[in-house]
């Protein structure tokens, strides 16, 4: 080798261990950002020794794919398990405390007493309160879980703005990304960018990618919907003003797609933006019918009968609705009964109502009264009224409890119900928590930063320099040493 040869090699040694030292040093800065590629020095042998081919980025696209898609479920399934833990903390409260169940045992128990002692004004008063109690209870619930459903809709278009916002910043890294490939230059830290991208669209909406030349990428969900094609398409959602029971939200359109909501406990749903969907349209909504059924269930078992023979309909009577005095006749649920769910102002002392009522009967009429001989010591209507809490009614299936029930029956399993959805969507969600989070450790470890392993470059890299400064030194001695021989 001639000392010309000799001195180039050096010095391309010396350049080479340089960016070498300066991408392992932007290695190690990088080290804990999860969303930072490791960069490697791509090395290759010419006749003036190894030259720097290019600094390649570590990918691991097949992993990535399979990252993105358990990201979307787990979004998806985290929005089912917190959307039913509120649910359940707006209608039941904590420890069941503000549940229809536990308001119509009260009332129960406050019936019973009255019964026991009938002529006693303070206990048939007590026993008009817990009615409220309990009828207030049911229609402030209602109230509740539309007014979730309006705040779903809050979220909804939130998540809707997000993703707009990250598909136009998509389109910025995208067009720097082609436009560098195609002039040839460092592309690594928009090619980060467009994956983090990536991950947090995930997050609302399931993804797949597809890229063509020069790493243009394109991005449809996994329905097969176009979401990125040079272009975003526009993903747009109008929220409802105001909720009433039965009113229909609006659905999220992709390019003019409705994008569908989930089904389940354990959600199908991937992405956050279909499981607030489904939560609000489905798991609201039954949760809904469930307290229309409890308000149809107590306006027909307390509701009066014609005494007198003649036929007359039964009528409201501790119970009222909107729709009183008519009662609502068979097994189907009345959509929003439980809203406008009330005490019979004829039974409420506070507003000159009377709680011999209860006792006596004929909130309707000189017909509908029981106690015809006006005995204060009268209890036979308060005990059938205490019978028929636990005798069965007919309930509309349509709402997840399916089968026979009595009326403290169906409210109790009403609790059971929504504690079900809560719990199968928790123990899902914390599932497919783990497998994201095994598949992001997966990732980050082939394509992330060994702190160990960077360290052990700049070791390596260091010597080399060192060694191929001696080099220079040596070759320059040498060249000194000729010159001084030659004059």
């Amino acid at each position: 080798m001639s000392l010309s040869t000799a001195l180039r090699v050096a010095q391309n040694s010396i350049f080479n261990a340089s960016l070498q030292t300066s991408v392992t040093s932007r290695n190690i800065s990088e080290t804990g950002n999860t969303n930072y590629a490791r960069r490697d020095v791509e090395l290759v042998s010419t006749s003036g020794g190894a030259s720097v081919f290019s600094v390649r980025r570590a990918e691991n696209l097949e992993l990535l794919r399979n990252s993105l898609s358990a990201l979307a479920a787990s979004s998806g399934q985290a929005a089912i398990s917190d959307g039913a833990a509120r649910l359940n903390n707006v209608i039941n409260g904590t420890n069941n405390s503000t549940s229809p169940a536990t308001f119509l045992t009260q009332f129960e128990n406050s019936l019973q007493l009255f019964a026991t002692d009938p002529s006693n004004d303070l206990t048939g008063e007590q026993a008009i309160y817990a009615a409220k109690e309990l009828a207030n209870g049911i229609s402030d619930a209602s109230v509740a879980v539309q007014s979730y459903r309006a705040r779903l809709d809050t979220e909804i278009s939130s998540g809707v703005e997000t993703v707009n916002e990250l598909l136009a910043n998509f389109k910025i890294a995208n067009d720097e990304i082609v436009r560098g490939t195609v002039t040839g230059q460092d592309v690594n830290d928009a090619l980060d960018t467009r994956d983090t991208l990536l991950k947090e669209i995930s997050k609302y909406i399931s993804i797949t990618t597809n890229t063509r030349a020069n790493n243009d990428q394109q991005i449809y969900t996994t329905e097969g919907v176009t979401l990125f094609e040079t272009l975003p398409r526009t993903v747009s959602f109008e929220p409802t003003a105001a909720y009433a029971p039965g009113t229909p939200g609006n659905q999220v359109y992709i390019d003019g797609v409705p994008l569908t909501a989930g089904s389940g406990a354990s959600t199908d749903a991937v992405g956050a933006l279909s499981a607030k969907l489904q939560m609000r349209d489905d798991i609201a909504e039954q949760v809904q019918g469930q307290l229309d059924e409890i308000a149809r269930g107590l306006i027909v078992q307390f509701a009066e009968k014609d005494q007198t023979g003649g036929g007359s309909p039964d009528l409201a009577g501790l119970f009222t609705y909107a729709g009183g005095p008519a009662i609502p006749g068979g097994a189907t649920a009345v959509n929003g009964i439980a809203l406008t769910l009330a005490v019979n102002s004829a039974f409420d002392p506070e507003v000159g109502g009377s709680a011999d009522m209860l006792r006596d009967g004929g909130a309707n009429g000189a017909d509908y009264v029981q106690n015809t001989n006006g005995g204060v010591a009268y209890s036979t209507r308060l005990n059938s009224y205490i019978e028929s809490i636990g005798e069965t009614i007919s309930t509309d299936p349509s709402f997840g409890l399916a089968g026979t029930y009595t009326l403290a029956g169906y409210a109790q399993s009403s609790i059971g119900w929504l504690d079900g959805v809560r719990s199968t969507a928790t123990r899902a969600s914390e599932s497919k928590q783990a497998l994201s989070d095994r598949l992001e450790t997966a990732l980050s470890s082939s394509q992330g930063v060994n702190v160990d392993e960077e360290l052990s470059m700049l070791i390596d890299l260091e010597q080399s320099y060192q060694a191929s400064a001696r080099v220079i030194s040596t070759v320059n001695s040498m060249y000194d040493s000729i010159l001084q021989a030659v004059s």
